[in-house]
């Protein structure tokens, strides 16, 4: 991803919204959830695009950084998704067909990772799919 350093903040702390409300959407968020998103950002987030200078690698762990700070805040998980929602829609050029299919590999795995999935979480990820569908 080819952008300045402050829009790669703002689209991985986007990102954070969106994960934090795919495992927060049941109103709980478990240790299983958390981990699964640290793996996935430390082995598949970094990998993309073959990020190797430290501001790429800093700006990409704002994911975990978001999405502990609106655990922290017990944020609401649907007010999450309407932001990320909004960034997605006036940043549509950021969200290549390879971005995508991580963002959906990492919710999907999120809302795998405790218990399966609820019917709150596939609400939410029906709502991805589409969004990750339009353009």
């Amino acid at each position: 991803m080819k952008s300045s350093i402050e829009e790669q903040r703002l689209f991985y702390s986007n990102l954070g919204n969106l994960f934090y409300a795919i495992a927060a959407a049941d109103k709980t968020i478990v240790e299983e959830e958390i981990n699964t998103l640290k793996q996935l950002v430390n082995t598949e987030w970094l990998s993309l695009d073959g990020a190797k200078d430290p501001s790429e690698v800093d700006a990409m762990r704002q994911i975990k950084i978001t999405f502990v700070e609106l655990h922290q805040q017990q944020a609401n998980a649907y007010n999450c998704m309407a932001e990320f929602k909004a960034f997605k829609a006036s940043h549509a050029y950021l969200f290549t067909d390879e971005v995508k299919q991580l963002i959906w590999k990492t919710a999907d795995a999120i809302s795998f990772s405790f218990s399966r999935r609820n019917k709150s979480e596939l609400v939410l990820l029906a709502e991805l799919a589409a969004l990750l569908k339009a353009e």
